[in-house]
């Protein structure tokens, strides 16, 4: 039996950070990505319908900001999150709120993020 893919959503209002994590994901087999959002609202509407594994979140987008996304979906229904930023004044928050979604995820079997695409 092939292994499950690991579903990820990339949320970022820059194009090019989309398109950079894009391409590294794309070469991994074991990952499938199901959405692309460049807003926080759409990322918000992607997690509730696609359900994905993984998300990569932007901490400043226009309509809700990566916490605001947190705080819609709720800690305990967010998927695994990285949180990306190039605004070091977030960079805290962003682990502080991660350690609390984590958190909720226990239930989860862990998974491990494809080693080669971010060496």
């Amino acid at each position: 039996m092939a292994d499950k893919k690991l579903r990820v959503l990339i949320a970022d209002d820059e194009l090019p950070a989309r398109q950079r994590i894009e391409d590294l994901l794309a070469k991994e087999s074991r990952v499938e990505i199901v959405g692309s959002a460049p807003t926080g609202d759409e990322a918000v509407d992607i997690i509730r319908r696609a359900r994905p594994d993984l998300i990569f979140l932007d901490v400043q987008m226009p309509g809700k900001t990566g916490f605001e996304v947190v705080d819609a979906v709720g800690a305990d229904r967010m998927p695994a999150t990285i949180f990306v930023t190039a605004f070091d004044q977030f960079a805290l928050k962003a682990f502080a709120v991660a350690a609390v979604v984590c958190a909720g995820r226990v239930r989860h079997r862990r998974r491990r993020l494809p080693g080669e695409a971010f060496r």
